[in-house]
């Protein structure tokens, strides 16, 4: 709860919904720039972005990759060959049509992701921890609507 101007104790849900929206979005990118911080990985956002992408979908070609994260071919092209120069990223082929490549994640960089992914989860682990009970309970429940939000 938050003081309203009177000072007395004003319920999130009792916001109006542009008030509401506005703090979900600042609080989401606050939590996404922190969870950034904690991942240790030293990509740019751009870079994490892509390589969780490949990781998640499978051998991609740079146009669909460039499609998913909704960026132009060239801008991907670069974000992949740093990838691909610290090792992050395997081009290959595609045995179908030789003039096409198709981008997979390397062994280091699914390690790479696997312990962003496990430092994210232990800062915020550590920080829901704090939470007395109630609050846990309202961010649990709190989980499906968010979920409802994206979908």
């Amino acid at each position: 709860m938050r003081p309203s101007p009177t000072g007395s104790p004003v319920r999130s849900a009792a916001l109006p919904a542009p008030e509401m929206a506005a703090r979900l979005r600042l609080s989401a990118t606050r939590l996404a720039r922190r969870l950034r911080q904690e991942s240790g990985a030293g990509l740019s956002p751009s870079q994490q972005s892509a390589l969780a992408v490949i990781a998640n979908e499978g051998p991609l070609t740079l146009g669909a990759l460039a499609e998913h994260e909704r960026v132009a071919p060239p801008s991907i092209t670069k974000v992949v060959s740093k990838l691909e120069a610290d090792g992050l990223v395997i081009r290959t082929p595609d045995p179908a049509d030789r003039r096409v490549c198709r981008v997979a994640v390397s062994p280091d960089g699914a390690a790479l992701l696997e312990e962003s992914r496990r430092r994210k989860t232990a800062w915020l682990t550590a920080r829901i921890t704090e939470l007395d009970h109630d609050r846990q309970r309202r961010l649990a429940e709190a989980l499906d609507v968010l979920d409802d939000l994206i979908s």
